[in-house]
């Protein structure tokens, strides 16, 4: 099976690295790709992964490339290709692809959309109001004594979302998002939510239109900086699973929040087919979605890929087929860490080109990868090229082995102004 990816970060990375290991690979490209990709190899037949300059939203120049390769197989990572509706493109010249379409992505394209089918279809959700008047969501902000969450409508790089204490900062974020337009044409409408309080965790589900697989839980780390502080971020990192759900828990909320789901779709005649990723919040009065997202989360892959034990091209296809009943989940008892290794100053302004070395020093730790996110060769040399630069991955017995080997593998890499929190999964080893 000829594969291609789409995506350039360590989402991707984790996509074609365990698909790469399915017999049923025989050639994969992946577009645009990064540094890290173009080192992967088949299993089957050893033959390197081939990386492709195409940018992941130029949808005319994929379907080309597609169509002259003769690609059996098409995976979509990131969010903004399935917004721009290149599932359906694909769909449309007759080719297999992978991922939500157009309608479906709405659910993590429009934050509005999402709200009101979550109310309408009775998931359990954050009291809020939806408003394209300044003054208005000013008001609805006072109702919640300030105490809420502000966030822009549309894709954002999960940047879009701001936290607010009182009246004054959320009054700040309203300008910021709506007047400003500091994301852009994506802060035309805002979704006002009230703040939880409890523990955030994310589940992933595969979906095939009518059947919905649920993961085992991870928990992200969305803020800079360790205990939670700084700006809100893509992902700093990432562990799996997590302490706060037990297996009965994750079933009841899976019950919960997945069968109105899918049931919602098939009323509204939404054909749900691709990864739904709920960003959950554990509440006092049970758990609460904050929002979808209609992808792999990043970076979750690394943690889920590593621990998954299935093959992911049948997997994907069974999503993508409508035969994913026919399939059982099967996942290592193992627990696996994800840190991420950013350039100083994300998720602000930072530098581009520093040297990475150490690479081969971590990868060769027990159970450990490191999945490349803004890497780019320069030179001979890899070269940080992004934000969120490394996914260094470790596998061990219990959280604290895996988090032990894989901050020993941190401690292997180095580039200049490297900046990773120290806490990943520390919560979860005080419980």
């Amino acid at each position: 099976m000829k594969i291609l990816v789409i995506g350039s970060g360590g989402r991707e990375h984790a996509l074609v690295w365990k698909l790469a290991q399915s017999p049923h690979a025989t050639q994969m490209w992946c577009a645009p790709g990064n540094a890290g990709i173009a080192q992967e190899r088949l299993g089957k037949n050893g033959t390197a992964v081939e990386c492709v300059n195409i940018g992941a939203e130029d949808l005319p120049k994929l379907l080309a490339f597609a169509q002259e390769k003769r690609v059996d197989f098409t995976v979509v990572g990131p969010d903004n290709p399935l917004a721009l509706g290149i599932v359906d493109l694909f769909q449309k010249h007759g080719l297999k692809i992978w991922g939500v379409n157009q309608k479906a992505s709405q659910f993590e394209a429009s934050k509005v959309f999402s709200q009101k089918f979550m109310e309408k279809y009775g998931i359990p959700t954050a009291a809020a109001g939806t408003f394209s008047d300044v003054v208005a969501a000013k008001k609805f902000t006072a109702t919640l004594g300030g105490k809420c969450v502000v966030k822009a409508d549309g894709l954002a790089l999960g940047k879009g979302v701001l936290i607010c204490h009182n009246q004054a900062e959320a009054e700040k974020a309203v300008d910021e998002i709506m007047v400003s337009k500091a994301f852009g044409a994506a802060g035309a409408n805002v979704v006002i939510q009230e703040f939880l309080e409890g523990i955030e965790v994310s589940l992933h589900a595969l979906c095939d239109g009518t059947t919905a697989k649920i993961f085992p839980t991870s928990q992200d780390h969305k803020r800079a900086l360790d205990n939670d502080e700084g700006l809100n971020t893509g992902g700093m990192g990432t562990y799996s699973p997590s302490p706060f759900l037990n297996d009965t828990q994750l079933a009841e909320t899976a019950r919960r929040v997945l069968e109105p789901f899918m049931r919602g779709c098939v009323t509204e005649g939404i054909d749900y087919r691709g990864l739904l990723y709920p960003g959950v919040m554990l509440t006092k009065n049970g758990p609460k979605i904050l929002e979808f997202n209609a992808r792999f989360g990043d970076p979750e892959t690394q943690v889920y890929l590593t621990r998954l034990e299935n093959d992911l091209v049948e997997l994907l296809d069974a999503s993508a087929s409508g035969t994913l009943a026919k399939h059982k989940l099967q996942w290592s008892p193992l627990a696996s860490v994800c840190v991420v290794m950013a350039s100083g100053g994300y998720p602000g302004n930072y530098a581009k080109g520093k040297v990475i070395t150490g690479l081969d020093a971590a990868n060769v730790l027990p159970h450990t990868k490191v999945f490349h996110a803004g890497t780019a060769i320069k030179d001979g040399q890899i070269v940080t090229n992004g934000g969120r630069v490394l996914g260094v991955t470790s596998l061990g017995k219990d959280l604290r082995a895996a988090q032990a080997v894989a901050y020993a593998a941190v401690e292997c890499i180095q580039f200049d102004d490297a900046h990773f929190r120290c806490d990943i999964a520390a919560k979860a080893l005080v419980v």
